[in-house]
């Protein structure tokens, strides 16, 4: 189980990053747009870089949301390989069963 404040501090995280996500993507645009002037390109780069650093949603991780394990874990459940596997086995995810061959 990961601790409390690691887990908290990655819902604020995300939901920085889903605050700042239209400004963000405007400023890139202006920064990747090769017809606009140089100079314009790098005052969007300039204020992209004063933005928070937590409003980058690469800087968010993946955690289980039942333990907050970081490794092992799926995407599409978001659940770690552990706890998935526990839920399947009891049944609790639909369309999931445990293979045997």
């Amino acid at each position: 189980m990961a601790k409390t404040s690691f887990i908290e501090r990655n819902k604020r995280r995300k939901r920085m990053a889903k605050r700042f996500a239209p400004k963000r993507k405007a400023l890139k645009a202006i920064a990747n747009d090769r017809s606009r002037p140089a100079e314009e390109r790098f005052a969007a780069r300039l204020k992209l870089s004063e933005l928070p650093r937590n409003s980058s949603p690469v800087r968010s991780k993946n955690l289980c949301d039942l333990t907050g394990r970081s490794r092992g874990t799926y995407r599409k459940f978001r659940l770690s390989r552990i706890k998935l596997r526990e839920l399947a086995s009891q049944g609790l995810i639909p369309g999931m069963v445990k293979a045997s061959w």
